[in-house]
């Protein structure tokens, strides 16, 4: 397989093996090096492929000083691969200054399409999923989480966190304090792996549950936060879902909020969204 010359985004499993594209491992087999998060760990990755390409590390510590070696590769005819420890290259991974120096540099970045844990996540977390906010790992330290969470506050849109075990718990009183104790978070845990779990709920029972269960403190996490809805806003759904979720038992869902609309002089796609988001 001849590859262009080019620098190509490679996402590799966030657990289950399996999910590696064809296509990402011709690419790994074919590129004239890798350039990896960790190559200990990727080393494990690329020989259960049976893949042998070069590897170099690439990661916060010395991105800028590899970028220009790898542009001369580039400029040598040698096309590039990168990769992280697991997921999509860039999403809370190194590669933002490799890339932008590539591109620069007039060099073509091409990227492949796979797995994320974020958007792996979202897609079966129950939450509105129609727009949304990626925000990486929050803050260390309490003042810096709380003074971040207070800017996320108000923000309507689904909030996505990665998070580290031994910081699960501060993370989630944190949340409970600057959102409040009732806000609808999912907990998701170890997606695609053997002791994959998702926890739903108020922010409050999924802290408790955690609290309880020491599991629950284990491996990579993915914390997604329902956007900010307005006290009107919950009255108005608190006063019309027993109406919607009636014509709902009888109607399709865009008809029963057009109805319910009609009924309490609300706008019909609001309901039909809040009703998406209930489960009718």
């Amino acid at each position: 397989m001849d590859l262009a010359v080019a620098l190509y985004i490679v996402p590799t499993p966030i657990g289950n093996l399996a999910d590696i594209s064809t296509r990402a491992i011709e690419v790994l087999n074919n590129v004239a090096l890798i350039a990896c998060e960790d190559t200990r760990h990727s080393g494990k990755l690329l020989s259960h492929f049976g893949i042998e390409t070069r590897k170099t590390a690439l990661h916060d510590h010395n991105e800028r000083d590899r970028a220009d070696w790898i542009i001369q590769k580039l400029s040598n005819g040698e096309p590039v691969a990168l990769i992280s420890d697991a997921g999509t290259p860039l999403i809370s991974d190194p590669g933002y200054h490799l890339v932008s120096a590539v591109r620069g540099a007039g060099y073509t970045v091409t990227p492949l399409p796979g797995p994320c844990a974020a958007i792996t996540a979202l897609s079966a977390s129950g939450l509105p999923s129609d727009r949304f906010s990626f925000e990486g790992f929050l803050p260390s330290k309490e003042k810096g989480r709380l003074d971040k969470l207070a800017e996320l506050r108000e923000d309507p849109r689904t909030l996505i966190f990665y998070e580290s075990p031994h910081r699960i718990l501060h993370s989630l009183e944190s949340i409970s304090t600057a959102f409040g104790a009732d806000r609808q978070i999912v907990m998701a845990r170890e997606v695609t792996k053997t002791f994959e779990t998702f926890l739903s709920g108020p922010v409050s029972e999924v802290l408790e549950t955690v609290k309880s269960d020491p599991n629950q403190q284990r491996g990579e996490i993915v914390l997604m936060c329902h956007g900010y809805r307005s006290e009107q806003e919950s009255e108005i759904a608190a006063e019309v879902v027993n109406t919607l979720k009636l014509l709902a038992d009888e109607l399709p869902l865009k008809k029963a909020a057009a109805i319910t609309g009609q009924i309490y002089g609300l706008k019909k796609n609001a309901l039909y969204k809040y009703g998406l988001e209930i489960g009718l």
